[in-house]
């Protein structure tokens, strides 16, 4: 196999996410996609996020839009709420670049204590347009085993 062969095979696969559920096309004449991809929370594993962004396949940077829908497709524990962190800037869990020059696209769980609600922020962290783009869901726990015992946390 030809040296050029094996490279052109390999970008294609770094380009591949094992968390894309959806590929939308765009249109015949862009070369812009909206991907959606899935995201399990690591700690708090009842937890599901479906991310959604646009793909430019042949720019430098793709567009700073996302949207971000979070549900319980699981068991919430006490145990996991007690895990995670709750300051008021939350922790990153998941990034992706979405650009050569530095931008990038993130997931941060916040938790609300006095709601007990589980925040997740979408967000891009350069400045488009006069905005960063940014898209949050939540998800309470009313009706799991962590209600109640994690508001005294």
């Amino acid at each position: 196999m030809r040296p050029i062969y094996c490279i052109l095979i390999l970008l294609m696969l770094v380009g591949c996410n094992r968390n894309e559920v959806a590929d939308v096309s765009l249109g015949v004449f862009t070369t812009k996609d909206i991907k959606i991809d899935a995201f399990s929370d690591p700690i708090v594993t009842g937890v599901t996020c479906h991310v959604s962004s646009i793909e430019a396949n042949l720019d430098f940077a793709d567009p700073s839009d996302s949207a971000i829908a979070c549900r319980q497709t699981g068991a919430i524990t006490a145990e996991m709420i007690a895990q995670i962190d709750k300051s008021k800037n939350g922790e990153v869990l998941f990034t992706k670049s979405k650009s050569i020059f530095f931008k990038s696209m993130k997931i941060r769980r916040i938790y609300d204590a006095q709601n007990q609600t589980l925040m997740y922020l979408s967000y891009a962290t350069k400045e488009t347009s006069g905005s960063f783009k940014h898209s949050l869901s939540t998800v309470p726990l009313w009706g799991t085993e962590a209600y109640g015992t994690a508001k005294g946390q």
